[in-house]
């Protein structure tokens, strides 16, 4: 359904966006991440059709839509957006905020249309209201409905749920995903936030910098990162010292971690090991041990800073009924599945 191959955009003579490729097929939820300037909202614009590329191009169905030497206009891509601000109409109902656009279709018809988007988000019999009537939740589903509304064959959202509290974020993305799913819609969503990703996307792409970091599953990102960038920016997670004893094994000061894939590299490499949380389990029972640097309650989990080893520092997710206080020793069990080591950096 989308298909971007090599893409670059650029204002004046800086480029913000250098070679990005990747493929959504139909039904299909893509999400691109990154901290600020990274490059993804220029991406999302040059799909809707509203910036020029300078380099690649974009294909939707199968049609050519973007590329240096052609430039189908926004409003005949059938791409519906929706905005971080909403840009609802405040003088509007809900219902004639959804309907605004259909005027190809008689008023019954849009009636009808308006009905039937209300119920799908979730919105049955609010119609007539204005949109300051509604809470923030409410209007982002008034945005989407109206987005839907010319049954576009791609969704493009745009930092959608940035200005709601953390909860209604969650369950919002959701939401919003079980209706995609449901009217089998193409989407590509834009944030900069890591948990609306996972719950919405099928495929996450990962920018920083202008560049496509990587583009890959949400389970591909967090447990095969393909870079130090992505393995810091995805979930939380900590480097440890090691050397490779063959491309199958590492050892570090917690022992000898091996997988049954090689890795790429050879044996006596300095590496550094990424270690997340959940790989690092509590046991008491265990003569491991690690000195308590820091905690963090998280409800039904607690978060621990341990210090292990000459210094070195890792993390884990612990039942937040394991109560240890500061500077306190406990027993660890580490459990790394996925070797991911990256080449230690040479000093100077």
């Amino acid at each position: 359904m989308l298909e971007l191959n090599h893409i670059a955009v650029a204002y004046q003579s800086f480029t913000v966006v250098k070679d990005v490729c990747f493929k959504l097929k139909a039904g299909e939820i893509g999400c691109l991440v990154g901290p600020s300037g990274s490059g993804k909202t220029s991406l999302l614009r040059a799909i809707a059709g509203f910036e020029v590329v300078q380099q690649g191009e974009i294909q939707l169905a199968g049609a050519l839509v973007s590329s240096p030497s052609v430039m189908l206009p926004a409003e005949k891509r059938q791409v519906g957006v929706v905005f971080q601000d909403y840009a609802l109409f405040p003088h509007l109902t809900v219902g004639e905020n959804i309907s605004f656009g259909l005027f190809a279709l008689s008023k019954a018809q849009q009636q009808a249309k308006v009905l039937q988007l209300l119920q799908l988000v979730g919105l049955a019999g609010m119609g007539n209201r204005f949109i300051h009537q509604l809470s923030g939740g409410q209007q982002q589903r008034v945005a989407l409905a109206r987005a839907l509304a010319p049954e576009p064959r791609l969704l493009l959202l745009d930092e959608p749920f940035s200005g709601l509290d953390a909860d209604l974020r969650d369950s919002l993305a959701r939401d919003i995903r079980a209706i995609l799913n449901q009217l089998g819609i193409t989407a590509v969503m834009v944030t900069h936030d890591q948990h609306e990703a996972f719950a919405m996307a099928d495929w996450i792409g990962v920018m920083a910098h202008g560049l496509l970091q990587q583009w890959g599953t949400p389970y591909q990102l967090y447990h095969q990162p393909a870079n130090r960038f992505v393995a810091d920016f995805i979930g939380q997670g900590d480097l440890l010292t090691g050397q490779m004893l063959d491309p199958y094994s590492v050892q570090t000061c917690l022992g000898v971690f091996r997988q049954p894939q090689a890795t790429t590299l050879a044996a006596g490499m300095a590496v550094d090991l990424l270690v997340r949380p959940d790989d690092i389990l509590h046991d008491d029972q265990s003569p491991l041990r690690a000195k308590v640097l820091s905690r963090a309650f998280r409800g039904a989990h607690m978060l621990y800073q341990l210090e292990v080893g000459d210094g070195e520092k890792v993390s884990c997710l612990a039942p937040s009924h394991h109560q240890h206080g500061i500077g306190e020793y406990i027993g660890i069990r580490p459990e790394i599945d996925d070797l991911v080591c990256f080449l230690r950096p040479v000093a100077g």
